[in-house]
C-alpha cells in the first residue's frame, strides 16, 4: 500500500504520469483510490505551500502603518531635513540621539490616554521594554540621568505608535518626528517665543501654504475646568476630550463628556462658551476681566503669560499668523503652560489680502490638518530625578510625515523633474576602446570632490550616455574622442542647450 501510494505521491508531485503498475489495486486489497486521492492532495497541498523550488512562498508587503520611501521620496524628504536643520542650527541648537527602545516605567503613565498606543515589546527574561512613543519623554530621561540644567537641542528620529493609520493623511506607525528643545531656567515666554518664531519660519520656507498656529495654556484649560465646575479628579480627561475638537464637533465632544466622562450638562455648556473663543492679545486682556476667569489664579497666571507671548511674538513679526485659540488643549498630561499647535489651512470664500487685514479669523477657513505642535513641560524632568529637581523645558515637535505626503502631492503637481541624485557631470566617450581614459578621468574629477559619474561598460553608445543624462537630470557630460585626447583637452558638454565647449 505505501509504495503505491509513494508511486502517485511522486508521480503527482514530478508532474508525470503513474506507470502502470499503479493502475490495478487487486495486489493491495482494502485500499481504495479515495483513500490515494487523499493522500496526494495533501501532498500537493504542501508542495503548493512550499513552492516549486521547495522554498517558502513570503507575503511582499510593508507591515501596517509602515511605508517604503523611493528614491525620488527621499530626496524630498532630504530637502525637508535641510530646511528643518538649517532652522534649528540658525537659533543655536545642538543636536543628540537617544535609543529607539526605553525602559517600559520610562514611557508609562505619560501620554495620557494615548498610553495604551505605546508598542511593548515581548520580555526577553531581562528588562521591560518599550519602542519610544515620542522624543520629549527620553529627551526628559536624557537630562536628568546626566544632571543636565540647560541645553538648546534637536533631535530627528523614528518614533512608534500603534495607531490605527491613516496613512493618505501621513499618519503612519512608524514615523519620524523632528524635536526643537530649550531645557533651563529662563524669564518667562522669551523661550516659548522662539519655539513659535521657529515653527514660523519652517512653514515659511517650506511653503505649504497658508498656515495658523493656534496657543492656548494648560493653566487656562485648568482654571477654566475649575470655574466651569469641573472635579479636579476629572481636569486631565475632560482635557483629552477638548483635545477632539479639531477631529469632532461640539455636540459630539459635549456628549462624550456628559455620557461618558460622567460630566454635568451645565459645566459642559459652560466649557462650550469659553472653547469657542478665538482672537490675540486683546482676547487675553478680555478673560482676566471675565467674572468667572479671574477668580482662578492659575488661568490669571496664565493668561498674563499669554499676553507676554503675544508682546514678544509681535517683535519678531509673527502675530499674522498666530491665534490664542481656547479650545486647544494638546491631550498630553506632561505639559504644564503654554501650548500650541500648528494647522495648514484652505482658504476659503476671503481672499489672502482680506485675511490678512481680518487677522487670524478661523471661521474663515477650513483646517486641514496639524503640522507642527509643541509646549511648555517643566515638570517631566523632576520625574526623573532621583531628587526631584525640576528643569523647565519648552519645545517644539514638526509633524514631518504630514509635511512629506504634501511636498510629495506638490511633486506630483509639478511639472519639473524631482533629481535623485546631485551628480554634476558624467564623463561620455564618442568612440570605442577608451575605458581606462574615462576611468582615469573620472578619477581626478572625484579626488577634486566634482561629483561625477560614468557606465559601466567598456564601450557604450555616446547617444546611450546623453540620453541617461537627459533622465537623471545631469546637467554636463565630459566627452572624450581620440582628437580630444591627442590635443590634450576634453570636450565640455551642457546637456539642456547641447552647447559644447
Amino acid at each position: 500500500m505505501l509504495g503505491m501510494i509513494w508511486v502517485r505521491a511522486c508521480s503527482a508531485l514530478v508532474g508525470f504520469r503513474a506507470p502502470t503498475c499503479v493502475r490495478s489495486l487487486h495486489s493491495f486489497p482494502g485500499i481504495t483510490m479515495a483513500q490515494i486521492d487523499e493522500e496526494v492532495a495533501k501532498l500537493l497541498a504542501l508542495k503548493a505551500q512550499l513552492g516549486d523550488d521547495g522554498k517558502t512562498q513570503f507575503v511582499l508587503k510593508t507591515p501596517k502603518g509602515t511605508r517604503d520611501y523611493n528614491p525620488k521620496q527621499m530626496a524630498i524628504r532630504e530637502k525637508v531635513f535641510n530646511t528643518i536643520i538649517r532652522c534649528f542650527k540658525r537659533h543655536g541648537a545642538e543636536t543628540i540621539d537617544t535609543p529607539v527602545f526605553e525602559l517600559k516605567e520610562t514611557l508609562t503613565g505619560k501620554y495620557g490616554e494615548d498610553s495604551k498606543l505605546i508598542y511593548d515589546l515581548k520580555d526577553q527574561g531581562g528588562e521591560l521594554l518599550s519602542l519610544r512613543y515620542d522624543l520629549t519623554v527620553p529627551f526628559a530621561r536624557y537630562l536628568a540621568m546626566n544632571k543636565i540644567t540647560n541645553i538648546k537641542r534637536y533631535h530627528i528620529a523614528k518614533v512608534y505608535r500603534r495607531d490605527n493609520p491613516a496613512m493618505t493623511r501621513g499618519r503612519y506607525r512608524e514615523f519620524y518626528q523632528c524635536d526643537f528643545d530649550i531645557a533651563g531656567q529662563y524669564d518667562a515666554m522669551i523661550p516659548d517665543a522662539e519655539c513659535l518664531k521657529i515653527v514660523h519660519e519652517i512653514l515659511n520656507e517650506l511653503d505649504l501654504g497658508d498656515f495658523r498656529i493656534k496657543v492656548n495654556d494648560r493653566r487656562i484649560l485648568d482654571g477654566m475646568f475649575a470655574v466651569c465646575g469641573v472635579p479636579d479628579d476629572k481636569f486631565r480627561t475632560i482635557c483629552s476630550t477638548v483635545d477632539k475638537l479639531d477631529k469632532m464637533s461640539w455636540e459630539d465632544v459635549k456628549k462624550e463628556m456628559v455620557n461618558e466622562k460622567g460630566l454635568s450638562e451645565e459645566a459642559a455648556d459652560q466649557i462650550g462658551e469659553y472653547v469657542s473663543m478665538q482672537g490675540g492679545m486683546d482676547l487675553a486682556e478680555r478673560l482676566l476681566q471675565d467674572h468667572k476667569m479671574s477668580q482662578s489664579k492659575q488661568a490669571c497666571a496664565g493668561l498674563s503669560d499669554i499676553k507676554l507671548l503675544f508682546k514678544y511674538l509681535q517683535l519678531f513679526h509673527v502675530t499674522d499668523k498666530v491665534v490664542f485659540d481656547l479650545s486647544l488643549a494638546r491631550g498630553l498630561d506632561y505639559y504644564t503652560g503654554v501650548i500650541y499647535e500648528a494647522v495648514l489651512t484652505q482658504a476659503s470664500a476671503v481672499s489672502a489680502a482680506n485675511e490678512a487685514q481680518n487677522g487670524a479669523n478661523a471661521e474663515e477657513s477650513v483646517s486641514v490638518g496639524s503640522v507642527a505642535g509643541g509646549g511648555r513641560y517643566d515638570g517631566l524632568v523632576g520625574m526623573f530625578d532621583p531628587k526631584g529637581r525640576r528643569v523647565p523645558c519648552v519645545g517644539v515637535s514638526i509633524g514631518i510625515e504630514r509635511i512629506f505626503s504634501i511636498m510629495e502631492q506638490k511633486a506630483e503637481a509639478s511639472p519639473e523633474k524631482v533629481r535623485t541624485t546631485e551628480v554634476q557631470i558624467m564623463v561620455a566617450s564618442a568612440q570605442k576602446n577608451l575605458l581606462e581614459e574615462r576611468l582615469q578621468l573620472i578619477s581626478e574629477l572625484w579626488n577634486a570632490g566634482i561629483k561625477a559619474e560614468v557606465m559601466y561598460k567598456k564601450n557604450p553608445k555616446l547617444l546611450s550616455q546623453l540620453q541617461y543624462c537627459e533622465e537623471a537630470g545631469i546637467p554636463l557630460v565630459a566627452i572624450l574622442g581620440e582628437q580630444e585626447l591627442k590635443d590634450g583637452v576634453v570636450k565640455l558638454r551642457v546637456v539642456a542647450t547641447r552647447e559644447e565647449v
